[in-house]
């Protein structure tokens, strides 16, 4: 094996000099030491930088400009002020900090509170690590003009992450993420960065209190709170705020996953600590079997998504998990019944349900679609309630401009109270909302890869051979996303229109997975057609999914 280059050994041995973690320091001298016999490893943790984007940053921890660590955080941080500064926004506002329980968050929250402090700025740390809405309230609720949460979401034990808020609480979308890209690569040498050591004001549980008097704002004054229900928080951050919210709200106390409801940076129960993945769940459903709730609910390590499980005779073990379609749909026609404010929109992504449209067309509400993400969904002008399928709801945008967990978990408890006032349950409404505007089955292909070319050989295969049928039925129309499609801006993704279905294939933006998303509809006469019409669409999306996956070459 070829020893490193020189330029290679050059850029090593700066970053080792200034990297201030002696934890990161050791593992880069390992690694510049083993390059003697093969310099592949170091190779690749300078192959560029870790790329800031409309998702900040999220990436592996270790040492080097491809991982996420102290030195990227600090850079990254000096980025954030520069842009502030440069816009005029230095002296307009605080800037909020919080962070989750993923390994490091706390430290590279108290980094980013120092760069703030030494730029000049007013830092405010979260008291502790909290879920990502708390922050995304705070950033409204103390009329900060930026707001930074430290958290990889869901991402695996080993990644973590960093996302910018601005001062709607949204998050930061183009042309902010370039224009603070551009002031992260500006950043000399790190101990050019001013830092003010301690810098920064720890907010008391003021804030907290705060979002949790918000938190049960979501709910109808004397609406029926009788819901029994299990939690899991899976290993993060969710469990003491989510149980606090259910007693301010008057609901019976959550009965926790035990193994999962104390905070674990190693998530030592779950492969992926997303309730979508296969076997996540299963502690929380085997606790539901054992104590009979009405719902299952699980929020993800910083709570902002949201997934439920429902009592069901005909799925195996006696429940049955919504998918983030169902839920979404279940909360519209909730709030829909509510009420919704005048001019009041409903929102979601092209990669969701078209149910939601239906929804909105029969309430005579605006509807709205985006790109995937809520940093455009909390975008649509008259926003009242979003959602997308990837478990995330918006059901109170004017205190949480972003996907919250937490008061999606009380909306849903909620309803689910008020159909078991009335002998119903939630499946119920499922099937009175199929019966209305046809069955609407979804289903998700996502390969999971350790090769990204494997995703961009698949989409340049679909782009070069766009499939004419799928699934047998004929595609009447292909869009290619990047081009900015629908009137919406670009994006890497493909959208076939079939005749009863849709198709949507897209890199995910957030982990290295190639995501395709199915939906078939399926007309319905009555309650009695329900049986057929749901096993047409299974049909159809299984068909669809088989002759995806061979022209994407999967």
């Amino acid at each position: 094996m070829s020893a490193p280059s020189d330029d290679l050994n050059r850029r090593a041995a700066a970053w080792l000099a200034e990297d201030p973690d002696p934890e990161t320091r050791a593992e880069l001298a390992a690694l510049i030491q083993a390059a003697e016999t093969d310099p592949a490893p170091l190779a690749e943790r300078f192959a560029g930088t870790l790329t800031f984007g409309t998702a900040g940053l999220r990436g592996e921890l270790g040492a080097g400009p491809t991982r996420m660590n102290r030195a990227v955080v600090i850079r990254a941080a000096a980025g954030l002020a520069a842009h502030l500064r440069d816009t005029g926004q230095a002296e307009a506002g605080p800037v909020v900090i919080g962070y989750d329980a993923r390994h490091n968050s706390a430290r590279f929250a108290r980094d980013t509170a120092e760069v703030m402090a030494g730029a000049g700025l007013t830092a405010l740390l979260l008291p502790r690590p909290l879920p990502t809405p708390v922050l995304a309230f705070a950033v409204r609720h103390l009329g900060a003009v930026a707001g930074v949460e430290v958290t990889a979401s869901h991402n695996p034990p080993r990644d973590n992450g960093y996302k910018v808020y601005l001062g709607d609480g949204s998050q930061i979308v183009e042309p902010a993420d370039a224009e603070i890209a551009a002031r992260i690569a500006a950043v000399g040498a790190l101990d050019s960065v001013p830092r003010t050591e301690g810098g920064g004001t720890v907010l008391d549980e003021a804030v907290v209190e705060a979002y949790l008097d918000r938190a049960a704002g979501v709910l109808a004054a004397g609406s029926a709170r009788s819901a029994t229900t299990v939690h899991t928080a899976l290993h993060g951050v969710g469990a003491a705020p989510l149980a606090a919210a259910f007693a301010r709200a008057g609901f019976p106390a959550p009965v926790p996953v035990a193994e999962q409801a104390e905070p674990d940076p190693d998530f030592p129960t779950v492969t992926f600590p997303n309730p979508e993945e296969p076997g996540a769940m299963d502690l929380a459903l085997a606790t539901a079997r054992r104590v009979c709730p009405d719902l299952v609910l699980a929020n993800d390590p910083d709570a902002d998504r949201l997934a439920a499980a429902v009592p069901d005779e005909a799925a195996e073990g006696g429940w049955r998990m919504l998918r983030g379609d169902e839920t979404g749909a279940l909360l519209a026609a909730h709030l829909v019944r509510r009420g919704l404010p005048e001019g009041g929109v409903l929102a979601t992504s092209v990669v969701s349900s078209s149910l939601l449209s239906k929804i909105a067309e029969a309430a005579g509400a605006g509807y709205a679609e985006t790109l995937t993400g809520f940093k455009w969904i909390s975008r649509a002008e008259g926003l009242a309630y979003g959602y997308e399928e990837a478990l995330g709801y918006c059901v109170d945008p004017d205190g949480v401009r972003d996907k919250d967990g937490i008061t999606a978990a009380l909306l849903l408890t909620e309803l689910a109270s008020e159909l078991k006032a009335d002998g119903r349950t939630l499946l119920d409404l499922l099937d009175e909302l199929a019966v209305r505007h046809g069955v609407h089955a979804t289903s998700q292909l996502s390969v999971r890869v350790e090769d990204l070319s494997v995703i961009a050989r698949a989409m340049e295969r679909l782009r070069s051979a766009p499939p004419e049928r799928l699934g047998g039925l004929p595609v009447v129309r292909t869009e290619d996303l990047s081009a900015g499609a629908g009137g919406l801006p670009p994006t890497d993704g493909l959208r076939y229109t079939l005749d009863g279905a849709r198709v949507v294939v897209r890199p995910s933006g957030t982990e290295p997975k190639l995501k395709c998303y199915l939906e078939a509809v399926v007309p319905v006469g009555g309650p009695e057609g329900l049986p057929e019409a749901r096993a047409a669409a299974a049909r159809t999306l299984a068909a669809v999914e088989a002759d995806l996956a061979e022209a994407a070459g999967l």
